[in-house]
């Protein structure tokens, strides 16, 4: 494989939705301000910090191809980040309930060496059941999802709080869009069939 592959997240979600393609990769924590800017859109903030995050490789690595990924919950035009408590995971996961939320994911591959950038965004909608109070305090005690945008973990319990999903992608919801990321790579010169051989 001519290009190392880069993972600019210490997301173990992350990292394991990678380890689909079956090539290798390096991966570190990017650590950026993740704060939206004043009258930031959530399409330019997931966009932005995706970048950001892929860019902080060259701190740490001279050549390699870096993925970068951002991933932010929109309900009623808001913004929601991870709501870090249990506190704010209830209050979260009770204006939810019943209705449907737009996560949207923005995807950024960088080369290093030719400083080549390319970006998009993969949405995806989620529509909750009706939870009562008691559910979503005996999800939050079971999974401690206090770091999770929208907070819930689909990968886990928190499949049980869905009515219906809607979008191309599943593993765009857990935090990498992986069939648009094959197509990101190629466009680099990455066709992660053709590179399963050297994988081995």
């Amino acid at each position: 494989m001519h290009h190392p592959l880069i993972l600019a997240s210490s997301s173990e979600f992350r990292q394991s939705l990678l380890q689909k393609f079956n090539l290798p990769f390096d991966s570190f924590s990017p650590d950026v301000d993740e704060t939206p800017l004043k009258e930031e859109s959530p399409e330019e903030l997931v966009i932005r910090l995706s970048i950001l995050k892929a860019h902080a490789a060259q701190k740490h690595f001279s050549k390699g191809l870096v993925i970068g990924s951002d991933q932010v919950a929109v309900f009623n035009k808001q913004i929601l980040g991870k709501p870090h408590n249990k506190n704010n995971a209830i209050k979260q996961l009770s204006l939810f309930s019943g209705n449907t939320v737009t996560f949207l994911t923005g995807l950024c591959v960088f080369d290093i060496i030719t400083n080549t950038t390319k970006t998009l965004i993969e949405p995806f909608s989620v529509t909750f059941k009706t939870l009562s109070r008691d559910q979503i305090i005996a999800y939050c005690d079971a999974e401690q999802p206090y770091n999770c945008a929208g907070s819930f973990k689909s990968e886990g319990l928190g499949i049980c709080l869905f009515e219906k999903l809607n979008g191309d992608d599943p593993n765009s919801l857990i935090g990498l869009p992986l069939i648009k990321l094959s197509k990101l790579l190629s466009e680099f010169g990455l066709d992660v069939l053709s590179n399963q051989a050297e994988s081995t």
